[in-house]
């Protein structure tokens, strides 16, 4: 069996975060596709708050808002896969260094897997 080189991983990475960006950037156009299509012949009422529906509030409700092809549920899992992008840099550096058997670093990529989690499910920084 191959021994992953350094260089491997980092060539790995690069690809991850290029196709993640790349999807990521897809996807939002694909939404803003939909939503010029859907939206482009209203006229915006600016004497009237209308607020973010309620469809992009949850992940069940942006799965079925791309599921009717709404523009913003679409817009808005393409910011969610671009924010995603980088954790998934993360995890594939832990597994690298997992693989290089670097303890120092695999317990540095594991405190900052720690921190994006518990901040994404907080909303508090670390």
């Amino acid at each position: 069996m191959k021994k992953i080189s350094d260089l491997d991983i980092q060539q790995i990475i690069g690809w991850v975060l290029r196709l993640g960006v790349i999807i990521s950037m897809s996807v939002v156009f694909i939404g803003g596709c939909f939503y010029w299509y859907r939206h482009s012949g209203e006229t915006a009422s600016y004497s009237k708050f209308v607020g973010v529906p309620d469809f992009v509030h949850s992940p069940s409700g942006i799965w079925n808002g791309i599921l009717t092809l709404r523009g913003r549920a679409i817009i808005q899992a393409g910011i969610i896969l671009l924010i995603a992008t980088p954790v998934i840099r993360v995890l594939f550096s832990l597994i690298g260094f997992l693989l290089e058997k670097d303890w120092l670093y695999t317990a540095i990529s594991l405190l900052v897997l720690g921190i994006i989690i518990a901040s994404a499910l907080t909303g508090h920084a670390g």
